[in-house]
């Protein structure tokens, strides 16, 4: 009977994760099978804390409380059922449909979850437990003057993506001995794979984020070329404000190019894993090249990648999976023309 349900819980996984995130339904599945669904499990985790953050209804003091139960539930103190009921029913229309289901369904979640190995359970709760936290922490201080300064913008990224690096990558070791013996490489970049694609999507959504009462640019780069990201509605043209765009474009850019070189540290033959890294790095450098060819775009929508780019990255990268020489020279012309540090 367990059994029964547990196959029923990674059906509605595997579904729900197609409605929540077209980007990872593709990704995820590249990976080995015990491996993805590990995976798969991860994310859901961390789109609820993603989902409790976003949620417009809910003040800073709220999305700290639940944000608080929400890792209470992860670590086996605090009942999944009534903490789903609770929530859903304070979700708003800023919430999609599949998040709303998502949160209805954080039981199913939990229990997949509990069905892992012990070490793969601690793995997934310590990101969740670190992202739950940075959330609500910096949601407690969200506002439209930007964060202070470059220090206070790499933790904001490590909380909601920099530590996912490190758990993929603790997940990497755990399935094979021979990525293990990699380890102490793969955790030194792991971080900065994360943010570099994190500061990406930063970027890409300031708008959407702007219009939520939030602005997760660095003041300091701004002020640096005498721009007041509390004026940015107003003043979106401002040359000065590109300037500030460009240097973060040219930092995400690096933290880019420290992501091709965790991918190629995993050995050639694993080109699932290969794969799931490489499609997220190849979507993300054209967003980043259309970012800085129109940088007084004012909706995300302006600067996001077409199908047939997500296509065209899918097949090269495949194609191209196994050789590090290859790899190599498309991140190069991937990359070229958008600023450098």
């Amino acid at each position: 009977m367990v059994k029964i349900h547990l196959n029923e819980d990674l059906a509605y996984q595997t579904d729900i994760l197609h409605d929540v995130s077209r980007t990872f339904a593709l990704t995820i599945p590249q990976l080995p099978e015990p491996l993805g669904v590990v995976v798969g499990n991860a994310y859901l985790l961390c789109r609820i804390s993603d989902t409790i953050e976003d949620e417009e209804a809910l003040s800073p003091l709220q999305k700290r409380t639940f944000s608080d139960r929400w890792i209470g539930v992860v670590e086996g103190r605090n009942a999944p059922h009534t903490f789903a009921q609770e929530l859903a029913c304070l979700l708003t229309f800023s919430a999609t449909k599949y998040e709303h289901d998502l949160i209805v369904n954080t039981p199913r979640v939990i229990r997949i979850m509990t069905s892992f190995s012990s070490t793969q359970q601690q793995i997934l709760r310590r990101c969740a437990k670190i992202m739950a936290n940075g959330m609500a922490m910096f949601q407690e201080d969200a506002s439209l003057k930007g964060l202070h300064d470059l220090e206070h913008f790499n933790s904001y990224c490590y909380h909601v993506a920099g530590v996912v690096g490190e758990m993929l990558t603790e997940l990497f070791c755990d399935y094979s001995e021979e990525i293990n013996t990699r380890k102490k490489e793969l955790i030194a970049l792991s971080s900065s794979f994360g943010q570099g694609l994190q500061m990406t999507n930063i970027l890409k959504d300031l708008w959407e984020d702007h219009s939520r009462g939030a602005c997760w640019l660095p003041q300091s780069v701004f002020q640096a070329y005498e721009f007041d990201l509390s004026l940015l509605s107003k003043h979106h043209t401002d040359p000065r404000f590109v300037q500030g765009l460009n240097e973060l474009i040219a930092i995400a850019q690096e933290h880019l190019h420290h992501a091709l070189q965790y991918i190629l540290l995993i050995p050639a033959h694993e080109t699932g894993i290969r794969r799931f890294c490489l499609w997220a790095l190849g979507m993300a450098l054209p967003t980043l090249r259309r970012i800085h060819k129109r940088p007084t775009f004012k909706t995300g929508q302006e600067v996001k990648i077409s199908r047939r780019t997500v296509k065209t990255v899918i097949v090269s990268t495949s194609m191209l999976a196994r050789s590090n020489i290859a790899l190599r020279t498309l991140f190069f012309l991937l990359s070229r023309n958008l600023p450098r540090t």
